[in-house]
């Protein structure tokens, strides 16, 4: 008996979503390879390639379905209504359903424009919505040690299974347990029943792996991550313990890139790292651990529910308006949503494509706890009543080639959504003395952190950077984003004759990359007084030659990795660059 078009489709998707899947797998699997011979330029080279992937499988399938199906069938809705049913049938006793949800709704709104999205077509709810299941697997090793933190560590890291060998696991079970007698609360360590409980899977980012878990005692549990690193030549060695929830959040950072960790059932292992960080969205979650575009259909789904709750509407983002993006925020949501406005205030010489491809870059690239990470949105669609009336009016008057009305809806073509953060011109105007001078060396050492993973910012003025709930600076404004190597780096010249230097043109040419550090004082800082004060923190910033020598290492292979923790919590640090030397 032939098969029914309908179940044709289904079976398609799931062919295409096993072999994105086997390859995902397959990338991810070889993280602990890569550590072992500290190949840290393919390791860069397979987190892109990890990314780029979900598209090139999502194309590949769409290819196969328009050899494989007659145009009409492909948009006839009541086909994918039956294709939806099979689909949630063959995807039933999957562990990885809910990523396999995800890429049926990829096939559908790519041949749909993203439009007609509804629940009887896609999965716009999890078809496992009120069912629970679990999978009966085995997440977590535990160790039981009656007090004896140091043999907790020993175990912990000894029971890793590194193909390196630690340089010395003594001495590293011995600092990592007495941190951990310092550091608990005492209701913890002082429980001769507390236990030491990991995930058996281990997170590769970067030159870094990470032992990700919690203690239990006392009634309570407090977070535990491990971070190892691979001295080339030597061997392993335990960097620092972390266990304070917002330091274990900032590892799991929206800033960061994804983590490469092995994970069998995606729901229960995103449930247990939602267990240590309570506060973290779970989209969040599942694209920390690679998954980013389930990450956006949990995000999506988080939004509608926060919508329908009709708490507030969106309103025009606070602080200076963008020269390229109108901004706007659900201020109860934590989110900021920009458009590409139509045309760019003066002095922004590019096109549409080109904010687009400088957005994609900075998704593809590592962002090093210093770059937030986007969503791309299409077809968005809200209620006209869901917008404060002056908020609506400004998006259609800068952007009515991407924003318009039909009815009471509001249809925003295209769109990306980011964390919602305090910009940081605004953050210093409400600091003291102290706050503002912390703030500012953190502002420099995000210039730097992005500078050593290849990255320009462009435009470095405060306003285009934010600060988080953790007070971390995080750039977000990527329109004028380029690699640090494609930049001219120059002095300014010495005048021949002083009325050179009274001119209204400067003596001295000027190319379209050339860039003079000595000139970022005025330009980053209208207040005397702070411009003087990063002067002070960062003078490095304004000496071309400190760029240069950035863009020597990286042209020599160098990969400079950057902690995403402060560096005098290292067992062998004592300043804060947050910086490999």
């Amino acid at each position: 008996m032939p098969l029914s078009p309908s179940y044709r489709l289904a079976a398609t998707i799931l062919h295409g979503f096993d072999e994105y899947r086997s390859r995902f797998k397959a990338i991810t699997d070889d993280a602990s390879r890569r550590f072992a011979e500290a190949a840290w330029r393919d390791a860069q080279q397979a987190s892109a390639e990890r990314i780029n992937l979900y598209e090139e499988k999502v194309q590949d399938t769409l290819a196969r379905l328009r050899r494989s199906f007659a145009d009409d069938a492909l948009t006839d809705c009541e086909c994918w209504r039956g294709a939806r049913i099979h689909y949630a049938e063959l995807i039933g006793q999957r562990l990885d359903y809910e990523l396999a949800e995800t890429y049926f709704n990829s096939m559908f709104c790519s041949l749909f424009h993203h439009r007609h999205i509804r629940n009887d077509w896609m999965f716009v709810y999890s078809s496992r919505e009120r069912a629970a299941h679990h999978s009966g697997l085995t997440l977590c090793r535990h160790h039981r040690g009656a007090g004896d933190w140091v043999a907790g560590l020993r175990w912990a890291l000894g029971e890793a299974r590194f193909v390196t060998p630690f340089i010395d696991l003594e001495r590293d079970a011995v600092q990592g347990g007495e941190a951990l007698q310092r550091l608990l609360p005492a209701v913890v360590r002082d429980d001769p029943e507390a236990q030491i409980e990991l995930i058996k899977s281990v997170f590769y980012r970067n030159k870094g792996a990470y032992l990700v878990g919690r203690v239990l005692g006392g009634g309570k549990q407090v977070p535990l991550v491990l971070p190892v690193l691979h001295e080339e030549g030597r061997g392993l060695y335990l960097d620092t313990v972390l266990i304070e929830p917002d330091e274990v959040s900032i590892i799991f950072s929206f800033t960061r890139a994804y983590f490469q960790v092995k994970v069998v059932v995606p729901s229960e292992f995103v449930h247990y790292l939602q267990e240590l960080m309570p506060d973290k969205p779970q989209g969040e979650l599942y694209a920390a651990i690679g998954f980013f575009k389930h990450g956006k259909t949990e995000f999506f789904r988080a939004l509608n529910h926060q919508v329908a709750r009709r708490e507030d509407k969106f309103i025009i983002a606070p602080g200076v308006r963008g020269m390229v993006m109108a901004v706007f925020v659900l201020p109860s949501f934590r989110t900021v949503f920009k458009i590409i406005k139509d045309r760019f205030d003066p002095g922004k010489a590019m096109s549409r494509d080109n904010v687009r491809d400088r957005y994609r870059l900075v998704k593809r690239h590592d962002r090093v706890g210093r770059m937030a990470d986007t969503q791309e949105f299409s077809n968005f669609i809200a209620r006209q009543d869901h917008f404060d009336p002056e908020c609506l009016a400004h998006l259609l008057e800068v952007a009515p080639s991407t924003v318009y009305l039909r009815g009471d809806k509001v249809i925003i073509k295209h769109c990306y959504t980011e964390r919602m953060m305090t910009p940081l011109n605004l953050y210093l105007e409400q600091c003291d003395e102290l706050e503002t001078r912390a703030v500012l060396k953190d502002y420099g050492n995000a210039i730097k952190q992005m500078a050593a993973a290849n990255i320009f910012p462009g435009d470095m003025l405060l306003k285009n950077f934010g600060v988080t709930r953790h007070g971390r600076v995080v750039f977000y404004d990527y329109d004028e984003v380029c690699y640090l190597t494609e930049c001219h780096f120059r002095h300014i010249p010495e005048p021949l004759y002083p009325e050179q230097e009274l001119a209204d043109e400067p003596w001295y040419s000027v190319g379209p990359s050339d860039i003079f550090p000595e000139e970022f004082g005025p330009f980053l800082f209208a207040n005397i007084r702070l411009r003087k004060l990063f002067y002070q923190i960062h003078p490095e910033l304004f000496d071309a030659d400190y760029w240069k020598g950035l863009q020597q290492a990286i042209l020599d292979g160098r990969v400079i990795d950057v902690y995403p923790y402060r560096n005098k919590q290292r067992f062998s640090g004592d300043e804060d660059s947050g910086l490999v030397h």
